[in-house]
């Protein structure tokens, strides 16, 4: 699946091709007004903290206001329109995140195309999410709780923020490659399934780390696995899930990008003081915090990222039948 690949070295040779003047005395202007940033989930959560992490540290740099609008719901895709049909100007950004990646393969009457309408500017950090299970589960290691999986086929429930949210597909990926049946149970929100798992209505669940870490140190649940290649600081006696099944990684992502068209000027000098703050000792610490792992880089390393994802979860969603109401 080649075509987002080659549609963001598209859409970079465009807007390279307009005409610089313009463009430089824009960005050199930039930015002169209050800035959005479009966060399309829940104030409070892993990505609006992260969001405002970042609004603040380009508020102190820019001399101008960075301010996070949260345009919740349909997985993202509400705040996506608004970034989407938003003028290329740079006052518009969007919060990327991994249903991003997912959401193509979930609903087919959207009215942006994803890849083609949003540009990446950087991946701020890899994010990781926990297998953690009820204390009553009678295994404490990957191993162990596979082979409890085995025994018990259809019997062990596990619980996610709903259908098509990171945590389904990250336990559907973990069951297509550990052949192990487990049953789906959806919930409106990852806050409602970590509370149902602590009082043993359901046995696993694959949570986002800022939802589940307070929980495993007060011994509320126990922590299995987590689902990046490598061991986090945060969590150093916890192993990677691929320590058990070769091959297995299921980590998202968060940064920022904007409407297609914004003048290249513009989304370098976003990606260059948003690339300095995830040098800064402060903000590297707070996003570890929230169970990242800091990556910056260039525009075109996120576009690939993304690009990668896109595939990636296309084949789980088609594999596990997953659909959205």
């Amino acid at each position: 699946m080649d075509f987002p690949r080659r549609a963001f070295l598209r859409l970079a040779a465009c807007a390279a091709a307009l005409p610089a003047v313009p463009r430089i005395a824009q960005a050199q202007a930039y930015p002169s007004r209050p800035v959005r940033i479009i966060v399309g989930f829940p104030a409070g959560g892993a990505t609006d903290i992260q969001a405002r992490l970042m609004g603040q540290w380009l508020s102190d740099r820019l001399g101008q206001q960075f301010i996070v609008e949260n345009r919740s719901g349909a997985s993202g895709n509400i705040g996506t329109e608004a970034v989407a049909r938003a003028p290329a100007d740079g006052y518009t950004l969007l919060q990327i995140v991994t249903p991003h990646a997912i959401n193509a393969a979930l609903y087919s009457n959207l009215s942006f195309d994803f890849i083609r309408d949003i540009a990446p500017v950087v991946c701020a950090a890899r994010l990781a999410y926990v297998v953690v299970v009820h204390p009553s589960v009678p295994a404490t290691t990957i191993p162990e709780f596979i082979a409890y999986a085995k025994a018990n086929p259809g019997k062990i429930n596990y619980g996610s923020a709903g259908p098509g949210t990171p945590q389904n597909i990250a336990c559907e990926l973990f069951k297509m490659m550990a052949s192990v049946n487990l049953v789906h149970v959806p919930y409106r929100g990852g806050a409602p399934a970590v509370t149902d798992l602590i009082g043993g209505q359901i046995q696993v669940i694959f949570a986002p780390l800022s939802e589940s870490i307070q929980q495993i140190k007060a011994g509320q649940l126990r922590a299995l696995a987590v689902t990046t290649t490598k061991r986090l600081d945060v969590l150093p006696d916890v192993p990677p899930m691929a320590d058990f099944v070769p091959g297995y990684e299921a980590s998202g992502f968060a940064g920022i990008g904007v409407p297609r068209n914004t003048p290249a000027e513009i989304i370098d000098l976003l990606n260059k003081e948003l690339n300095a703050g995830l040098a800064d000792a402060k903000v590297k610490t707070r996003i570890v915090e929230l169970g990242g792992t800091v990556l910056g880089g260039t525009p075109a390393e996120f576009g690939a990222i993304i690009s990668e994802a896109t595939e990636k979860w296309a084949k789980v969603i088609k594999f596990a039948g997953i659909k959205v109401e």
